[in-house]
C-alpha cells in the first residue's frame, strides 16, 4: 500500500508535467533527464521515508544507498526520451529489494493507464486482474523486445554485440520491437505482448521491478551464459521459457 500510494503521487506529476517538460537536462553522451524524473523521483523518496523510514532508498536521479539488505528502488521515468517527445511508452519502476532480488515490484504507466504489479510469489497483475507471459514454441513465433543502444562510454563494443543479436532476429523472429523502456519491455512480456527482451546491461533502475513482472508471470530472467539473474549479472535477458536457450545462443554467438 505505501508503495502504490507512492507511485500515485509519482504519476500525477508525470501526468501534471506532460505540458511543462522543459529544458533537458544532460548527463551524458546523448543521455538526459528532465526536470520532471527529477520531481518524480523527489515525492516517491519523501512518500516513502514518510511510510517506510528504515528503508533506504536508490534512484536513478538522485543516487542513493546499494548493498544493503533493504533496499527501494526507483526509476522515476524509464523512458525519459520518448517522454520528453511526447510518447506515452513511459514509467515509473519502483522495487523493494530484498538480499539482492527483489519481492515487490509495479510498473506504472500513467500515459497509457496500465500498472503492473508483483509480489514474490502472488502473481502479477495488471490493474487488478492477473496476467501471464505467452509461451510459444520458437523464435519464428516470437516477439522480441530490444532496448534501446547504448551511448556514452563503451557504446560501440556494445552495440557491435546489440547490432548482430538484430540482425539475428530480424531473420528468425516472428517480429523485433524497440520501444525505449526497459521496464515496458519486461511488464509487456508479463502480459503476454512480447515474448522475450534483451538488454546489453544491468541497472537495477531500469530492470528491477520487471525482473519480478517477468518471473511471477512465469517467465525466466537470466545472464548470457544461463545464471540466474541477479545484481552482478552483466546483461539482462529474459523470454518465455522456450526461448531461454536460443536467447543465450544469439547473444553468445555475437559477444
Amino acid at each position: 500500500l505505501a508503495a502504490e500510494r507512492a507511485v500515485d503521487i509519482g504519476a500525477a506529476i508525470l501526468r501534471q508535467g506532460r505540458s511543462h517538460i522543459g529544458a533537458l537536462i544532460a548527463k551524458g553522451d546523448r543521455d538526459f533527464a528532465t526536470t520532471v524524473d527529477v520531481q518524480v523521483e523527489s515525492a516517491v523518496r519523501t512518500s516513502l521515508s514518510l511510510s517506510a523510514p528504515a528503508i533506504p532508498f536508490l534512484g536513478e536521479e538522485q543516487g542513493g544507498e546499494s548493498g544493503v539488505e533493504q533496499l527501494w528502488v526507483l526509476d522515476p521515468i524509464d523512458g525519459t526520451i520518448n517522454f520528453a517527445r511526447d510518447s506515452p511508452l513511459c514509467a515509473i519502476s519502483l522495487s523493494l529489494v530484498i538480499d539482492g532480488q527483489p519481492v515487490l515490484g509495479i510498473v506504472d504507466a500513467p500515459l497509457i493507464g496500465e500498472r503492473f504489479v508483483a509480489q514474490h510469489g502472488a502473481g502479477v497483475y495488471l490493474n487488478g486482474d492477473r496476467i501471464e507471459a505467452c509461451e510459444v514454441s520458437g523464435l519464428d513465433e516470437a516477439i522480441v523486445g530490444v532496448a534501446d543502444f547504448k551511448v556514452g562510454v563503451g557504446a560501440e563494443d556494445e552495440n557491435r554485440v546489440h547490432l548482430a543479436v538484430v540482425g539475428r532476429l530480424a531473420r528468425e523472429s516472428l517480429r523485433v520491437r524497440m520501444q525505449g523502456s526497459a521496464a515496458l519491455d519486461l511488464a509487456w512480456l508479463a502480459a503476454g505482448r512480447l515474448n522475450a527482451t534483451m538488454m546489453l546491461s544491468n541497472l537495477p533502475w531500469d530492470v528491477t521491478a520487471g525482473l519480478l513482472l517477468v518471473r511471477e508471470a512465469g517467465g525466466l530472467v537470466y545472464d548470457y551464459d544461463g545464471s540466474d539473474h541477479g545484481p552482478t549479472s552483466r546483461y539482462t535477458l529474459a523470454s518465455v521459457p522456450s526461448l531461454a536457450r536460443p536467447m543465450r545462443q544469439l547473444v553468445e554467438e555475437a559477444m
